[in-house]
Order: structure tokens, then sequence, then C-alpha cells
């Protein structure tokens, strides 16, 4: 079984930084200004960025 890691609906995502800035780990990065992309190699799944968001479009999925 995987482990938990930080999933952006991209699509709805405001790029407006909350999350990159919630996580302790550096794992978020905000693309062109248009939205949030989860770096899963340094993402360690504290859902930080999830409580941070706010427009709630950052899940906690587990991944293979």
């Amino acid at each position: 079984m995987g482990r938990k890691k930080a999933v952006v609906l991209q699509e709805l995502c405001v790029a407006c930084g909350c999350c990159a800035k919630a996580c302790p780990k550096d794992a978020i990065n905000i693309i062109n200004g248009i939205y949030a992309d989860v770096d899963y190699s340094k993402c360690i799944g504290c859902g930080f960025c999830v409580k941070a968001c706010p427009a709630s479009v950052i899940k906690m999925e587990v991944l293979s």
C-alpha cells in the first residue's frame, strides 16, 4: 500500500500560493501563476497544504 500524498485539482486551482507557503518540505510550486504542482518525491503527506488551501482543491490520496 502506498503513502498518502497531496493531489491538486489543477483545473480548479487559483494559484494563490497558500499551499506552497504551508508546506514544510517545499514540495509545492506554483506553475506559471496558473496552478500548484506537487513534487511527490518531497511530499510527506502531512496535510498542511489541504488545511491552508482557501479553494479546497487539494486532497490527500494514497498513491502507489
